[in-house]
């Protein structure tokens, strides 16, 4: 059976393989055998750095400085050659794997394309467009996270709206373990493109990482005229391949053509059970499934069966996605549960009556929507789904900074979530009250960043209210969170098992509101206390007395932990994976050796600056 599919699917690819028709091969034969040249024009290559940050989707940084920030990749280096842990680079939200562990992380959707590797990405803009010769990154900290480059033919600096936006890849590969976290500077031989630029992006994954990975700079080199191959390159050309030309497969998600004139036979898949095909089926991935749909009437019966669309995600193909393919996957998806529209969108290539008419058509038993760093979205589209999406449970606005704060008033009408993300939005006080008054079966909340909250002892207080099932809150750098709003929140939200109060520097431990934390949350397996100087040994026995789940502690930048203490906790903690004490000022090398040597199973961080 897979030997049958295989083959319809080789025959599906092959035809898309084709470079040119019989003519123009012998033609490019001819002129190749014959030593035609073209001549190459005399050009200046062209050397710049990035003259603004367009856009991202996470930074470790706050809204409010430039420290750790993807704003540090604007203009000349900072930092290399130097290696290390410096303020002065763009810095990501996460690395590793272990976040994947994390219960507030949602399972991966089926059915991603194996070769898309992306988590993270930055946009940045040149001054002058040009055609690329070469790309630089300078990486001052834990390289290897880069594994995707890509222009783009709109100039960001263009007073016109963007129309027919283009992106190509430059270059891409897999996530890379260097073998020291020295500095590099990383160049690597990109496609030569058809159309001048100046808007780069740079996609990452950090997952093979062991600590956060820093940039400082990004070059671009390039010409202003459009260079010429010196020497035209015939395709490889199959002898099977000179036969009359077939219809190119469509675009994702494009019109199928019918296969077959219901004369032939399918072999042997008539006699296959039908869920059996659709077993097999389930494995492919989206563009697999519009190619192989093709081949036969039975094969595309059950390629459009929307059975194999309650789990779609459509982030792979942000650079491709338009109204049309929405359009063209409406009638598959009557049966959509998980949606991914992550990154997609922006620039004008998905529309409010685009984005609506799916989502009415689609949006009746949706349960999961991924929509980060959608920038097209507005609070007429929240409106949309707020009122066609009443079963969804988990919903992502992570990055959509550009969202209007009067738009997440709409969110309260989605009385079941259980999980919300809003790291990065500007949703304020009003809003997110309102959400909790409504939406009290939340699990998981994120309101990392979201500087706009005026008084988060409010928000915490109306958590330990209404949402007495929480098991994730994520308040990093809330700058007003105090040790009253705390106790209030953790004497209410008893369930929690990660809290991260990252840079939440209003709390002090000399009021015992960490010690109290580690009294009311038995369960607790992920805490963040980042940043946070005052945090103390008494803490940190009375986590290893009260928490003895612990799977995640930061303490990074206190001064007042002792070697001894963390003897303790790591003792008392036997599920230990992840421990950072990077900038202690009593925890020096030596000693993270000697507890990495007593306890191998934990990973120790401890970051420098050379």
């Amino acid at each position: 059976m897979l030997t049958l599919l295989s083959m319809f699917y080789y025959i599906c690819l092959r035809r898309r393989s084709r470079s040119g028709t019989r003519g123009e091969a012998l033609t490019s034969r001819r002129a190749v055998e014959s030593g035609q040249r073209a001549v190459l024009p005399v050009s200046v290559e062209v050397e710049q750095y990035a003259k603004e940050v367009l856009d991202f989707s996470s930074h470790y940084g706050s809204e409010n400085s430039m420290s750790y920030t993807m704003w540090n990749l604007a203009g000349v280096p900072n930092v290399y050659p130097s290696s290390g842990d410096f303020t002065q680079t763009a810095v990501f939200r996460a690395y590793g794997k272990w976040w994947e562990q994390c219960a507030s992380t949602p399972p991966p959707f089926r059915c991603t394309p194996k070769s898309f590797h992306s988590q993270d990405y930055i946009e940045l803009g040149f001054e002058e467009p040009v055609y690329p010769t070469a790309v630089e990154v300078l990486e001052t900290y834990y390289p290897g996270a880069i594994v995707q480059i890509l222009a783009c033919s709109h100039n960001p600096f263009s007073q016109n709206p963007p129309t027919d936006v283009r992106w190509e890849v430059l270059w891409s590969g897999e996530p890379t373990k260097m073998l020291t976290p020295q500095a590099r500077q990383f160049s690597p031989n990109i496609k030569h493109i058809n159309f001048p630029t100046n808007l780069l992006r740079l996609e990452v994954n950090s997952s093979l990482l062991d600590y956060y990975t820093e940039l400082d700079a990004v070059i671009l080199r390039g010409v202003k005229e459009r260079p010429m191959l010196a020497l035209y390159k015939m395709p490889v050309i199959d002898i099977s391949d000179l036969s009359d030309s077939e219809e190119e497969l469509s675009d994702l998600g494009g019109p199928f053509r019918q296969g077959g004139d219901g004369k032939q036979g399918n072999g042997y898949f008539d006699k296959l059970p039908y869920e059996l095909i659709q077993l097999i089926l389930s494995h492919l991935t989206l563009p697999d499934l519009c190619r192989l749909a093709q081949s036969c009437k039975l094969l595309h019966h059950h390629c459009c069966d929307p059975l194999q669309y309650t789990q779609l995600s459509l982030q792979p193909y942000w650079a491709r996605l338009s109204d049309a393919s929405l359009g063209h996957l409406q009638s598959r998806c009557t049966l959509l549960q998980r949606l991914n529209l992550s990154w997609t969108g922006n620039r004008g290539a998905l529309t409010l009556p685009g984005i609506s008419s799916f989502l009415k058509a689609c949006g009746l038993s949706l349960v999961c929507l991924e929509l980060s760093c959608c920038h097209f979205l507005n609070e007429a589209c929240l409106e949309v789904i707020s009122q066609t999406c009443s079963e969804l449970q988990e919903l992502n606005l992570s990055s959509c900074d550009r969202l209007h704060p009067q738009a997440f008033t709409h969110i309260s009408k989605l009385t079941r979530l259980r999980r919300l993300v809003l790291y990065r939005t500007k949703i304020e006080q009003t809003s997110i009250l309102n959400i909790l008054t409504f939406c009290i079966e939340l699990r998981h909340l994120n309101l990392g960043s979201c500087v706009r909250i005026d008084d988060c002892d409010v928000v915490a207080s109306m958590l330990a209210t209404r949402c007495r099932s929480l098991r994730s809150l994520d308040l990093w750098r809330c700058r007003n969170l105090t040790d009253r709003g705390l106790a209030e929140l953790v004497s209410g939200c008893r369930m929690l098992e990660e809290l991260d109060l990252g840079w939440c520097p209003t709390l002090q431990s000399s009021t015992g509101c960490f010690q109290h934390l580690a009294r009311r949350l038995p369960r607790l397996r992920k805490l963040f206390l980042t940043a946070n100087r005052t945090v103390c040994d008494a803490d940190v026995e009375e986590l290893a007395t009260g928490c003895p789940s612990l799977q995640h502690l930061d303490i990074l930048g206190t001064r007042l932990v002792s070697a001894a203490s963390l003897k303790k906790l790591l003792r008392a903690c036997p599920r230990l994976l992840l421990l950072d004490v990077s900038f202690c000022s009593q925890v020096d090398m030596r000693v993270v050796q000697e507890l990495c040597g007593l306890f191998p199973n934990v990973a120790i961080k401890k970051s420098f600056t050379q």
